[in-house]
């Protein structure tokens, strides 16, 4: 059985109002959309975004750079 926890969020007034709005205008509870949300923002933050999967294709056909540590990376990155 899964447990289910409660979710404080601070926002304005109008933008809940909005979204409360919204949802009820689609015949859908808010806090589903609002789970939606929060699944499909954890499934775009696991998968690569663009920039990464290039750089993946071009070390995988021996192109790219390749960093020693994370060290180097981040200093080439001037980060």
């Amino acid at each position: 059985m899964r447990k289910e926890v409660q979710m404080s969020i601070k926002m304005e007034p109008e933008l809940r109002d909005q979204f409360v709005a919204v949802a009820a205008s689609v015949h859908r509870p808010a806090a589903q959309i609002v789970r939606e949300l929060m699944r499909l923002y954890i499934a775009q933050q696991q998968q690569p975004n663009q920039a990464t999967r290039a750089a993946m294709e071009e070390l995988e056909q021996g192109k790219g750079m390749r960093f020693a540590s994370a060290d180097e990376l981040f200093k080439d990155l001037e980060i």
